[in-house]
């Protein structure tokens, strides 16, 4: 087969891995990038398409091939205005599912996090669980959600407070047994293996992965 797939936030931990991977895949010719702005990467499968994501209406069009892959998010240091956060980890991630399925896209994969919820006080996990409500609803024919918990890998920008948590889950995975699996770290690089695997899957529904789940299919 020869699929066409569509990633937003390539330049992301796990959207950097994911591109390379489909670069690298015989099963996909064409991979279409939306940006902001231009990434220092060239094969002869990569298209990019410098967007402004304020104004998805204008790209619809764009949103045409076997898989979307959004790998969207942000960080309350680096978007300290809630507004602008709840825009990228919410209203954007929303908006490409809802052309995706009007474009007769057969699957949207979407990275979340662990503890996604509607009801949640904590106003990251809202936001996260929010969005995977909302693109359920638009109806996707198949609907992958990754919910990883904390993401290990090398970042363009490395923080303090990552290096002391990677450290952290060194001591603590082999500690976080049965249902607490799920709260172990995990690769960025197996994120993206699970997300290219399931790309290649005919199961139509609406899937949901936890770390440990997603290890299993990476």
């Amino acid at each position: 087969m020869a699929y066409k797939a569509i990633i937003a936030g390539a330049s992301g931990l796990i959207g950097s891995n994911l591109l390379t991977m489909l670069l690298q895949h015989p099963d996909y010719d064409e991979v279409l990038l939306l940006n902001r702005r231009q990434l220092p990467v060239q094969h002869k499968k990569l298209i990019q398409a410098i967007i402004n994501f304020d104004e998805l209406d204008k790209y619809s069009d764009l949103i045409k091939g076997h898989a979307v892959f959004c790998c969207l998010g942000t960080t309350q240091k680096q978007t300290p205005d809630r507004k602008t956060y709840r825009q990228i980890d919410h209203d954007y991630p929303v908006k490409l599912a809802q052309f995706a399925a009007q474009n007769g896209v057969k699957q949207y994969h979407l990275v979340s996090a662990i503890g996604a919820n509607t009801l949640a006080a904590n106003f990251y996990l809202k936001t996260k669980g929010d969005a995977e409500k909302d693109i359920r609803a638009a109806d996707v024919e198949s609907l992958h959600i990754y919910q990883p918990s904390f993401l290990e890998g090398k970042r363009s920008k490395p923080r303090l407070g990552e290096k002391i948590a990677t450290a952290v889950f060194t001591v603590l995975n082999p500690l976080l047994l049965g249902g607490f699996k799920k709260y172990r770290s995990i690769k960025a690089e197996s994120v993206a293996a699970a997300m290219l695997n399931q790309s290649l899957t005919n199961n139509k529904g609406v899937f949901v992965y936890t770390t440990d789940k997603i290890k299993q299919l990476a």
